[in-house]
């Protein structure tokens, strides 16, 4: 969601912010801002509401620092503007970036206006910056004792960066349900919401926990925990490169991203498997202990990868005999669920850092439901380091909003996971090795699919004056059609919808008409019979269809139906195979609307608030 960068360095800093901004743009804002510390100590601050271009455009050749924070904003307290955009600063000495949502900001707004603040946005950051301003100037505290201090007064989440006039050596970072990190060079150092920021000036970092408090300077940082106390946390080595994250030959990192699948998926899978078999180690030290006592799984994720686990419920229980319960993340920490004994909670994210997930995950915890599992593509993350288990799914950085290879690497990892849990409940040696067989098969399969992408480019020209469409599937292909439906309205802002084919008659067949695009997608399963039956309502209705279906469906197009011929792949892989096709049509629908299709309106890629 919201980004942060920051430095102290001998050297300028300016245009190491500006370049972590640049590299954060993936995540979704509406504003961006910039505030450094000259080596007279003062405070010099420029924002902007749009794009970082901008920013960059209005910062003159005298504004230099060798302290500084940045930060891009996705509006959450008052409107996307510049008054809004961070930094924040207080009484000219006090400057705060922030990311996460301050829950009790009306009660400390009311104390800090009795107090004489002046508030100049709409933000709940400001009662940060005038908080530590409280215990800093006003009680004389130092900064890092001051930081320290506010923070007990915050009810929420929050990851910190703060500097002051008073002490410009110094830099404070904190961190409480959302993430930070410190890079660390050599006599320099900086704080990131994420790593992909600092790639340019260091490979090296320390990951800070729920509750620390940095206290950085040019030469050291010294964090400490949640009771003050002084803690080690070790300096970890990127994988990642400064390169890792550009763009290359592609128009957009999303087309860049859907043409990396068939790389994704072998990576995830390199390692994992022998001799026909699913290696559990993949999974963690402990895991065969683990899954000997699993009975049931309880997935728990959002968007994109709920649609993952919807697919993976049907392998639990078709394959695997396996009692399988997916939740959305929002919903599922304010229901009371029914505790199911020996369930494993699957977690599901991208980054690692998604709120609502994060949450759930604690939840379930603390509920007892006993063992936990993430399926994760960046193994910092808050996700990972808070579960029992873990599988990566080595997609590589995903920068595009709307998540593509990461979708399809999750469905590869989930797969992995029905098969070491279902040979203990009745999936014989030979399914096993069948099934991973397609799974070696599955980058060339995917391959071709996106030769493809030509054909599709062409079909998206029917999109041009759509403004709704329907998407139908069956069985495990329904929530194929739910993320082709969601990333259709994610990129085109077209309004879209998914249903069951078979519920068709049960309400939505009422929108079909002429100028209604109805897709669906039709391997060669059980339901395929059923599901042709469902798309001949829609052409009894005037109804426009466009089908992917397989080479082996002797489905043929027709007046008002236009096939797509996909290459003939196993029932069991086939969503993962489908999913790639509906991505190409999205991204080409989008391109045609000429959205910004790396960035759409009022979305992040990582939402680390509620």
């Amino acid at each position: 969601m919201c980004g942060i960068v920051g430095a102290i360095a001998e050297r300028d800093v300016v245009p190491i912010l500006l370049e972590g901004l640049k590299r954060l743009e993936y995540r979704g804002y509406d504003s961006a801002g910039i505030a450094v510390l000259d080596n007279e100590g003062c405070l010099s601050r420029e924002r902007r509401a749009g794009k970082v271009a901008g920013l960059e455009a209005v910062i003159k050749s005298g504004f230099s620092g060798h302290v500084g924070i940045a930060h891009t904003r996705w509006a959450t307290h008052g409107e996307p503007t510049e008054r809004n955009a961070h930094p924040h600063i207080c009484r000219k000495t006090v400057a705060v970036v922030h990311n996460g949502i301050i829950e009790n900001y009306d009660d400390l707004k009311a104390k800090q206006l009795q107090l004489s603040y002046e508030f100049t946005s709409q933000t709940d950051t400001e009662v940060v910056v005038h908080q530590v301003h409280e215990y800093h100037i006003s009680k004389g505290l130092d900064l890092l004792k001051s930081v320290q201090n506010a923070v007990k007064d915050l009810k929420g989440a929050y990851a910190l960066g703060v500097v002051s006039t008073k002490e410009p050596g110094r830099l404070v970072a904190a961190r409480l349900g959302s993430p930070l990190v410190i890079g660390v060079g050599i006599g320099e150092h900086f704080i990131a919401s994420d790593v992909a920021a600092l790639l340019p000036v260091t490979q090296r970092f320390i990951f800070l926990e729920d509750g620390d408090i940095a206290d950085i300077s040019r030469e050291s940082v010294t964090i400490y925990d949640t009771k003050g106390k002084r803690v080690d946390r070790p300096i970890r080595e990127s994988e990642l490169t400064a390169d890792a994250v550009e763009r290359g030959e592609y128009r957009h990192y999303m087309l860049k991203e859907i043409f990396e699948q068939p790389r994704a998926i072998s990576d995830t899978l390199e390692g994992r498997i022998a001799a026909g078999k699913v290696l559990e180690q993949a999974f963690g030290a402990n895991a065969k202990a683990v899954f000997d006592k699993v009975q049931g799984v309880h997935i728990i994720a959002c968007g994109t990868s709920y649609h993952a686990g919807l697919i993976a419920r049907h392998w639990f229980e078709s394959l695997a005999g396996i009692p399988c319960s997916v939740e959305v993340a929002s919903e599922f920490r304010y229901r009371k669920p029914v505790v199911r004994k020996n369930s494993l909670i699957v977690t599901i994210s991208q980054s690692g850092e998604t709120a609502d997930t994060l949450a759930g995950l604690q939840e379930a915890k603390r509920l007892g439901f006993g063992y936990s599992l993430a399926i994760c593509n960046v193994p910092e993350s808050s996700l990972v380091r808070e579960s029992d288990l873990v599988l990566m799914t080595r997609a590589g950085p995903e920068i595009g909003v709307a998540s593509t290879k990461a979708f399809t690497t999750q469905l590869v990892a989930l797969l992995l996971l029905v098969l070491v849990l279902g040979r203990r409940h009745g999936i014989s040696a030979d399914t096993e090795t069948a099934i991973v067989a397609e799974l070696i098969k599955l980058p060339g399969a995917i391959d071709e699919v996106l030769q493809l992408s030509a054909d599709i480019k062409r079909l998206s020209e029917q999109f041009g004056h759509r403004h709704h469409a329907l998407f139908l599937g069956r069985g495990a292909m329904y929530p194929v059609a739910m993320e082709g439906a969601l990333k259709l309205k994610e990129i085109s802002y077209i309004h879209a919808e998914a249903y069951p084919a078979g519920e068709l008659k049960h309400g939505p067949l009422a929108l079909v008409d002429a100028e209604m695009p109805v897709i669906a997608v039709a391997p060669p399963n059980d339901l395929l019979e059923k599901l042709k039956s469902n798309l001949q309502e829609v052409r009894a209705r005037g109804g426009e269809l466009i089908v992917f279906a397989d080479l082996k469906s002797k489905m043929k197009a027709e007046a008002g139906t236009q096939v797509m011929l996909v290459r003939h792949v196993d029932d069991v892989v086939a969503p993962i195979v489908y999913s790639v096709p509906l991505q190409l049509l999205s991204y080409h629908v989008a391109v045609l609307k000429g959205t910004d299709v790396d960035k759409p309106r009022n979305l992040a890629k990582s939402v680390t608030v509620e």
